[in-house]
């Protein structure tokens, strides 16, 4: 198998055209972690690295930025407004329809759509920036402001910096190997993954060497886990009616499968609860900062309630769970599949086309929702169990992260395996 596998890749390299995607995809990862060590003027980058490695809400956000957070580089943002800006334009679809007509005009409306959300990503990102200055200044006391200009230009390179990762995002993906915007997530992952050891191992005590095996064999199962929940499909079989031809002979009918997959909604309720979630943390960290003791008395409820990691996870759990329905059915609408099925002359065998396809289409739907999104609360709140557990802090299997990157290797993997098969080069791929 390994040497199929070293097969595989040889004949990839050898193919100019991968080649050249998969240098340029490397060039654009290394010109990102450069900048994500390019500080932002006025900020104290080691104390900031100290507090994100202290909160486990913070900490997970700086997943999403692509590691880029913690550091407070110019990047610090991350892809962070772009995901949100994308998020509100898929939701925004299903509520005006003159987007959704937008949406269904092919790579025309594609375009357009995507156009939207860059626009929308600006001001989010300028949102975002202002809010983390002024938190990690007035509570913290990490950023000092001297000045409304100095104020202007943090938050003007802060948004520039998301501008630049988001077109960086767009050349991988249209120059490069996978989803440019998944990949850079994927990159920042990684190289923390070597940070995460050192830490561990420089403080590592020896008594607590069967719990670090412990975490280093769940993470091969949560591994296996995300790679058997990702490609987990639910087939439902259409039949199409058989077509007469010109020549008043009937044509044979034909038979295709519909794809619902487990985990349809991805990582995105993880990034809707874990937003949610850091809103009472911002509103706390903010009112110690008041000399009021009213408001110092509702900080310190808040902050006692995130410390308490069972409670918290539990409603983390919940909120993952809940968002993750939500997100399906914003996504995936069970009436407009029943009517182009039925537009098209299709059936699902057994099931009256119109209505009755689509609450057979709803009652599929929700049943296997239910498993990922069970799944999907359990990678969340993964960390916090191990913590618990184990008594390890430093290095976790961050459930979330590993989702991202199994699901950035498998798409990249896919996304090679069809250029090679397009190519018909003989012993490319192994044969069954």
């Amino acid at each position: 198998m390994l040497d199929t596998f070293l097969h595989t890749l040889r004949n990839i390299w050898k193919a100019p055209d991968l080649r050249k995607r998969i240098l340029f995809t490397a060039l654009i990862i290394l010109i990102f972690r450069i900048a994500a060590f390019i500080p932002t003027p006025g900020v104290d980058s080691a104390a900031v690295h100290n507090l994100f490695s202290n909160n486990q809400l913070l900490s997970l956000l700086d997943v999403f930025s692509g590691g880029t957070l913690a550091n407070f580089s110019i990047i610090a943002l991350g892809l962070n407004p772009y995901i949100n800006a994308s998020i509100i334009m898929q939701l925004m679809t299903m509520v005006f329809p003159k987007l959704e007509e937008l949406s269904r005009e092919g790579e025309f409306g594609r375009r357009k759509i995507n156009q939207y959300t860059r626009y929308l990503t600006v001001p989010l990102a300028a949102v975002q920036a202002y809010a983390f200055i002024i938190f990690l200044s007035k509570s913290q006391g990490i950023v000092h402001i001297s000045s409304p200009l100095q104020l202007a230009t943090m938050v003007v390179t802060l948004t520039a910096g998301t501008i630049f990762l988001m077109w960086l995002g767009e050349l991988i993906t249209e120059q490069g190997i996978g989803n440019g915007i998944s990949v850079i997530i994927f990159s920042g992952i990684l190289a923390r993954i070597p940070v995460a050891f050192g830490q561990t191992f420089s403080v590592f005590d020896p008594t607590k060497l069967l719990n670090l095996l412990l975490i280093l064999g769940l993470g091969a199962l949560v591994i296996a886990a995300v790679v058997f929940v990702n490609e987990g499909t639910r087939m439902i079989q259409v039949q199409y009616a058989r077509r007469v031809r010109p020549d008043g002979t009937a044509g044979s009918s034909q038979s295709t499968y519909l794809p619902l997959r487990v985990n349809q909604a991805g990582v995105i309720p993880i990034i809707f609860a874990s937003s949610l979630l850091l809103i009472p943390n911002l509103v706390a960290n903010f009112l110690s900062t008041v000399q009021n003791p009213t408001a110092q008395a509702i900080s310190h409820n808040v902050t006692n309630f995130l410390q308490n990691l069972t409670l918290y996870g539990a409603i983390y759990f919940v909120l993952t769970v809940v968002f993750t329905f939500f997100y399906t059915a914003v996504t995936f609408n069970p009436e407009k599949i029943a009517n182009d099925i039925k537009k098209y002359g299709g059936f699902i065998p057994g099931i009256r086309p119109g209505s009755a396809t689509a609450d057979y289409l709803n009652f599929v739907l929700t049943r296997i929702t239910v498993a990922g999104s069970i799944f999907l609360g359990a990678i969340a709140v993964l960390p916090f169990i191990l913590q618990q557990t184990t008594g390890i802090t430093t290095l976790v299997v961050g459930g979330t992260g590993l989702l991202i990157v199994v699901s950035v290797v498998l798409e990249a993997t896919k996304q090679l395996q069809s250029m090679l098969v397009m190519r018909h080069y003989e012993g490319f791929l192994p044969t069954r």
